[in-house]
């Protein structure tokens, strides 16, 4: 069978096949792809990440609010669905229309970097989160060094301006959130040949 014979799923195909397989997979316009699982480093980072911000972020009713990577994103207007390692939504969650446990709106999304996903959540998948209206941060943590990429817009430029922090005694600057976090905390109890 080529390619191209292979039929497309809808969107309600692939929200039902998560849902009777109980796996994660990426939806990319009729495509699915399965989520492989991470390195140690990785899910350290990725937990550390939600818990800094989840503490400086704090608990008021109108604060803004992170998710990890167990909550679906939506991007619309390139009929996608991924899940990010965390992203933070400021304001009222918007719903999927199509699925209610994926939202629309983050303004900040995180990636860890993998060996196997890196060149694509540098290139291909930050051209997808570029879509999301209300996007005004990418950040992209290495897992094999301390290193942190912080990719910032303006509400009003459409250009991406690109801050790197290393060593763990610098602190993320995180302009969307107005906020700062440790590079000691976002690698605790994660181990990186230096």
């Amino acid at each position: 069978m080529k390619a191209q014979d292979i039929p497309r799923m809808t969107v309600g195909e692939y929200i039902k096949q998560e849902h009777e397989t109980q796996t994660k997979y990426e939806f990319h316009d009729g495509e699915i792809f399965a989520l492989a699982g991470g390195t140690l480093n990785h899910g350290l980072i990725s937990g550390n990440v939600y818990s800094e911000l989840r503490i400086i972020l704090g608990s008021s009713k109108d604060a803004c609010l992170p998710f990890n990577s167990d909550v679906k994103l939506h991007i619309e207007s390139t009929n996608a669905y991924v899940y990010p390692d965390c992203m933070v939504v400021c304001g009222e969650i918007e719903k999927s229309e199509h699925d209610e446990n994926a939202v629309k709106n983050p303004v900040l999304i995180v990636e860890v970097l993998s060996k196997s996903t890196a060149d694509y959540d540098r290139g291909d998948k930050f051209f997808l989160y570029r879509k999301i209206p209300e996007l005004r941060e990418y950040v992209l943590i290495d897992q094999y060094r301390h290193v942190v990429d912080v990719h910032t817009k303006k509400q009003t430029s459409e250009f991406w301006k690109i801050v790197r922090y290393e060593g763990l005694d610098d602190m993320v600057k995180l302009d969307s959130l107005s906020v700062a976090v440790s590079m000691k905390e976002l690698y605790h109890r994660t181990e990186i040949s230096v």
